[in-house]
């Protein structure tokens, strides 16, 4: 078929329009002539052929680009400035922004678009969805609130205030994870705090050598210090300052400016016996203590400071213990950081050089301030709290620096035999790994045994009953009946002291007074269940790891 010919521009022009008649020229006013004729028809002509040169060129360039691109052309150029514009800042911003989109984006968005080249095999996961699911029965247990007692702080306590505060739960909703701690509850053997439950108590009593009186006693020594608790919450050892005594007690103590030390050591029996601020008898007393204790602490970035001046690192290290003992015998959430923040000060006032510690932070230790400090870092491990494996190999390099007769005595600042720096040390020893056949330590506990209890340094009675308790055996049995009825006969029996001691003498007797010699007496009358013994049959492993 003939192609159908385009059309041309060779269109007849219209007739220009006729001008208003004027005065001619010179030129237009001249006769024109043959050339003039001559001239017009070239013109004409060469109009012509330029007219269909165009035309073909035209067709040309509509058989090469196309007439969808001839018509974009055209449509660009009759476009309007301002939307070209607008169009073409648009595609630039997009590429700006797929330029700048980070790689892992990108990423996601190749992987989204990206298909595989081998066949997937769905077989595993039709199988899934075929699958039912399996119903599971939940329990939901009923909790009952409990109101908490207020306590409230004195304004005439002139210690500085708190930089922290904490809610503590006598509920079970906001509780930390449990741990294998009371894993063993029940059983006549177990770890750690294991045997201050209820269920253990009585058994762990007879099987270790307690007695009916021995346990009296300690009832009647909770019952002492709760009467003299202040009413801010926490103690003093000045016992003419307790508004509920005012000096009926005599032997008070003069440490009226270590109100820290003096809660600790009043807290302490009554965690040693099971009672917490979430259950017992005695929960809204042990409340008011751990309280005062929390809100005393100075929190920076070396971890939060219970030292104070009347009790320096002593007090620090009772308060730590305290601390990490309620909060792995409840899993209460509000004692975790204060917790941690006294363990983390423990670590950074050690001794950088000697590994030990003292009277003020980072100053060269002493075996005396080293013993709290390392059962409050054994506490605080018991209670699955961070204990940087550097501290515990430090404290060990304090005690190779103290320590004579190949280990079987240590003693104050150098190497010694002291009774009671001997005791400590040992008993250091033990948390921090020796093993119960380790001839140093046996050497050492025979030493203790020959001696015996003594009858007034509870300091020393202190370390050296545990000492025994984890030793066990015959030495155990023999110290023990000795100490238990030691205490028991000298507990005091009438007035406003019924349920105290007071032996005299001693490391910090005179200072720490009556409340001293109790708090320390009550915890060795409650060694039986107080501390499992480390040795015992089916214990958990709970070493330091290095």
């Amino acid at each position: 078929m003939a192609e159908k010919p385009l059309p041309t521009n060779e269109t007849k022009p219209e007739a220009e329009p006729v001008e208003a008649k004027s005065k001619p020229t010179d030129a237009e006013s001249r006769p024109s002539t043959g050339g003039d004729k001559q001239d017009t028809s070239d013109a004409a002509h060469k109009h012509h052929r330029s007219m269909a040169v165009g035309v073909r060129e035209e067709m040309e360039e509509r058989k090469e680009l196309g007439a969808f691109h001839i018509w974009l052309r055209e449509t660009v150029k009759n476009t309007p400035s301002w939307l070209v514009s607008m169009v073409f800042h648009m595609i630039v911003l997009l590429i700006l922004a797929l330029w700048t989109m980070p790689e892992n984006v990108a990423d996601e968005f190749r992987q989204l678009v990206a298909s595989n080249t081998k066949e997937e095999e769905l077989d595993e996961l039709e199988e899934l969805i075929d699958e039912q699911l399996e119903e599971i029965d939940v329990e939901v247990t009923s909790v009952e609130d409990v109101v908490q007692e207020e306590v409230n702080i004195s304004p005439a306590d002139d210690m500085e205030a708190a930089a922290v505060s904490v809610d503590l739960n006598d509920f079970g909703l906001d509780k930390a994870p449990r741990n294998d701690l009371l894993a063993t509850a029940g059983a006549y053997y177990g770890s750690g705090l294991s045997g201050r439950g209820s269920g253990n108590r009585g058994a762990l009593v007879r099987r270790a050598g307690g007695s009916a009186a021995s346990e009296k006693a300690v009832a009647a020594a909770l019952k002492w210090l709760a009467i003299h608790q202040m009413p801010d919450g926490g103690w003093c050892f000045d016992l003419t300052k307790v508004p509920s005594c005012r000096g009926q007690c005599r032997n008070s103590g003069n440490l009226d400016k270590a109100r820290i030390g003096a809660t600790a050591m009043a807290v302490l029996p009554f965690l040693g016996a099971g009672q917490t601020h979430v259950k017992g008898k005695y929960k809204a007393t042990v409340r008011g203590g751990l309280y005062f204790l929390v809100n005393h602490m100075k929190v920076s970035d070396n971890g939060g400071s219970l030292h104070e001046s009347g009790g320096n690192m002593y007090s620090h290290g009772l308060a730590a213990i305290a601390l990490c003992e309620a909060y792995a015998m409840t899993q209460d959430k509000g004692l975790h950081n204060p917790s941690q923040a006294a363990i983390n000060f423990i670590c950074y006032a050690q001794d950088p050089v000697g590994g030990g510690w003292r009277y003020s932070p980072r100053q060269a230790g002493d075996t005396s301030v080293v013993g709290w400090q390392i059962m409050a870092l054994k506490s605080g491990h018991m209670a699955y709290l961070r204990v940087p494996p550097i501290t515990v190999k430090k404290a060990f390099a304090f005690l190779d620096s103290v320590q004579a007769n190949s280990g079987a005595s240590y003693g104050y600042t150098g190497p010694g035999r002291g009774q009671a720096t001997s005791a400590i040390g040992l008993l250091c020893r033990m948390y921090l790994g020796w093993k119960k056949d380790e001839p140093a330590l046996q050497r050492g506990a025979q030493t203790i045994s020959k001696a015996g209890p003594h009858k007034s340094n509870m300091y020393y009675n202190y370390y050296a009953t545990q000492v025994m308790r984890h030793v066990e055996g015959d030495m155990w049995k023999k110290w023990n009946g000795v100490m238990r009825d030691q205490l028991v006969n000298s507990q005091s029996k009438n007035g406003h002291e019924t349920g105290s001691w007071f032996m005299g003498g001693g490391h910090a007797g005179g200072r720490g007074g009556r409340l001293y010699f109790t708090s320390m007496a009550t915890m060795v009358l409650e060694v039986y269940y107080r501390h499992m013994p480390i040795y015992g049959k089916g214990s958990i492993e709970e070493d330091f790891k290095e």
